[in-house]
């Protein structure tokens, strides 16, 4: 599983990061899914080498605009681009009238692809396709926000490379059917069955990808049943103080200490205030400070999100970041 962020400010961009939105896709699949739709999303997008016409599911997580505001111009060119395939955009209530007033007010008509909207605010909603599974989870914020639950639904099994070639299996295509579950057969007659060169039980991975939220809390159960929580912290616990809870947003330290309770393995921080930069003259206005904050009350493997970063989820639970390229134009590294 691949997640690459294409947006990662909060409420407006700077010159370092986008508004929020996030790309999702399964290895060897031909598809892919966008999480938010913030204004300047295409550009991103083009920036990624994602194509618009493999897009398969849109999610979104609340009506907020820089959630929200790239959403009809991504149709729009998905149209112009002759989309011949269905696409599904899973949203709250107001997202489908929004953009219905957009496309009659700017001459958007005729669309040359059939368009479903899926109200993810009910309490059966549920997206499943062969690839995914998403439920969404109630959050907390000034209008209904949601978090999206994303999970596989084909079952990987960790393969032990060492078994795998003392059993005498070079690494290609039969070291993927094995980690799928299948029994393969070798050349000399032997079967060879997942279960004799696997590391462990079949599983299946799972991210969280939040919309904004003031109680982290509210993600314990599906954390549990989760790899990783992408998650808003907005603000440090200092800021805060200041402005108080009025915005409705999460601190560093708010939701280090919700993943910490649950146990998740991996916390990556997003929609990032303005006021933090990796440059900061001021102490409480740079992005240690964000950092510093979570991890006084995080264990596990602890990450702030960048603007094109890409991040594989692998079969063992393990998470890398992947050599992609960046908004400048230049290869990232991977660390």
């Amino acid at each position: 599983m691949q997640f690459q962020f294409l947006g990662t400010s909060a409420g407006m961009p700077t010159l370092q990061r986008n508004v929020t939105a996030l790309a999702v896709s399964i290895e060897n699949q031909h598809n892919w899914y966008l999480v938010d739709c913030g204004e300047g999303t295409q550009q991103r997008m083009l920036q990624a080498g994602l194509n618009v016409l493999r897009l398969k599911t849109i999610f979104i997580t609340h009506i907020h605009g820089d959630h929200c505001y790239g959403l009809p111009g991504l149709l729009a060119s998905a149209n112009m681009n002759n989309r011949q395939e269905p696409l599904t955009v899973c949203a709250p209530a107001g997202i489908e009238e929004y953009i219905r007033a957009v496309f009659q007010h700017t001459d958007v008509h005729d669309l040359r692809y059939p368009l479903h909207f899926l109200r993810s605010d009910t309490p059966d909603f549920s997206y499943m396709d062969n690839v995914i599974h998403a439920e969404a989870i109630a959050l907390s914020h000034r209008v209904p926000s949601f978090a999206y639950r994303i999970e596989e639904r084909l079952t990987y099994y960790p393969l032990d490379k060492n078994r795998l070639l003392d059993a005498g299996i070079p690494p290609g295509p039969a070291w993927g059917e094995l980690q799928k579950g299948n029994s393969i057969n070798l050349d000399d007659g032997r079967e060879i069955h997942p279960q004799s060169v696997c590391s462990g039980s079949a599983k299946k991975r799972a991210i969280i990808v939040g919309g904004d939220n003031d109680q982290p809390s509210l993600l314990q159960a599906a954390m549990q049943r989760s790899d990783v929580l992408i998650h808003e912290a907005t603000f440090t616990e200092s800021v805060l103080e200041k402005i108080g809870p009025k915005y409705m947003h999460s601190t560093a330290a708010a939701v280090a200490k919700a993943a910490q309770e649950a146990g998740i393995a991996h916390l990556l921080l997003t929609h990032i205030s303005q006021r933090y930069s990796a440059n900061s003259n001021k102490p409480d206005n740079s992005l240690k400070a964000l950092r510093n904050e979570a991890e006084r009350e995080y264990e596990g493997n602890l990450l702030l999100a960048e603007d094109m970063a890409c991040y594989q989820l692998h079969s063992d639970g393990t998470l890398t970041e992947v050599n992609k390229q960046s908004a400048s134009g230049k290869n990232s590294k991977a660390k």
